[in-house]
């Protein structure tokens, strides 16, 4: 095996366990070894979803802030490759691509045409991509990673002969998830994991339960996404249908750019009409078998057009 090149990095913003996230592992995969540095050392600098921008302008009247923020975001982006390394993007959270001006971006975004932004949707952080090279990747809080064979695969009859109870993991219950709780909660028995729920958890990593095996113990998950925009699609959906729930999630209508909108209930179209429906569904083997037809990837997934804007970004900050 050949020895790795060092790749000099630095982060901001980034979650705790950044460095064991797949874009380090992509770069292992591509012959570089991230060694992690300060800001004054690195050829660049990740830039994460928790970094807050500063607040600036607050003295100039409201209508023309707007005007004068970009005035001087535009130049300072056309100036900082004098004032500081490259910058790369990375966000799984519900941030848009350009809320930092950085010189390139990862996100989830649709519809971003910019030869400088690459979509991946936070969901394929948490895949086993072994067959493709790419190790080093964690997902503990679940307790494995996401097996896209298992993915291509039909739900199966498996959930119907499980308790016909719902699981639901938070750490909040910031609208619309409370209403969601409540109407499922009128329906069947939902079973609730998290902070919001048990004030000595500190946190997912360290409350003691792996959720894999928890969801394993129940037919349905309860896993809306943290927030509704075009493309933001996380774990949620995928981590239930791998233990062999079904998902009951709230999702926009695009959702099907990454997943079958079949093999899951979503509640955001039932909300125009007070959820009706959704209790026929919850109690009827016949629309439940439906569902176990289903696979819930239409197609298999890949690593490749990530590694080639990657390795592409690498030679251009190494130039």
């Amino acid at each position: 095996m050949p020895k790795l090149k060092p790749f000099k990095l630095a982060a901001q913003g980034v979650a705790k366990d950044f460095q064991t996230s797949l874009f380090p592992a992509i770069l292992r995969s591509l012959g570089y070894e991230p060694v992690w540095t300060n800001l004054n050392n690195c050829s660049l600098l990740i830039v994460g979803p928790f970094l807050e921008e500063k607040k600036r302008f607050n003295w100039v009247p409201k209508p023309f802030r707007s005007a004068i923020s970009k005035s001087k975001n535009g130049a300072n982006h056309q100036n900082r490759k004098h004032q500081g390394p490259p910058t790369l993007l990375i966000t799984g959270e519900n941030v848009r691509h350009d809320f930092q001006k950085c010189d390139f971006a990862i996100s989830f975004d649709l519809g971003v045409i910019a030869s400088n932004h690459f979509r991946m949707p936070y969901w394929m952080e948490m895949v086993d991509w072994s067959h493709e090279g790419v190790t080093g990747n964690l997902n503990p809080r679940y307790g494995c990673l996401l097996s896209l064979e298992r993915l291509l695969q039909p739900l199966g009859n498996d959930f119907l002969a499980r308790p016909q109870k719902a699981a639901i993991f938070a750490s909040h219950l910031r609208e619309p998830r409370q209403t969601l709780l409540n109407i499922v909660k009128k329906h069947i028995e939902v079973i609730q994991y998290g902070r919001t729920f048990d004030s000595k958890i500190k946190n997912h990593l360290e409350s003691g339960i792996v959720k894999y095996d928890e969801l394993k113990r129940v037919a349905f998950n309860l896993c809306p996404e943290n927030g509704m925009y075009p493309g933001y699609y996380t774990e949620k959906i995928p981590e239930a249908f791998m233990a062999g729930c079904l998902p009951i999630t709230w999702a926009d209508e695009n959702v099907k750019a990454d997943f079958n909108p079949n093999a899951f209930i979503n509640l955001a179209p039932m909300s125009y009409n007070n959820f009706a429906g959704l209790n026929e569904i919850l109690h009827s083997q016949k629309l439940l078998s439906a569902y176990a037809n289903e696979t819930l990837l239409l197609k298999k997934p890949s690593l490749d057009q990530l590694k080639i804007f990657i390795k592409d970004l690498i030679d251009q900050v190494l130039s």
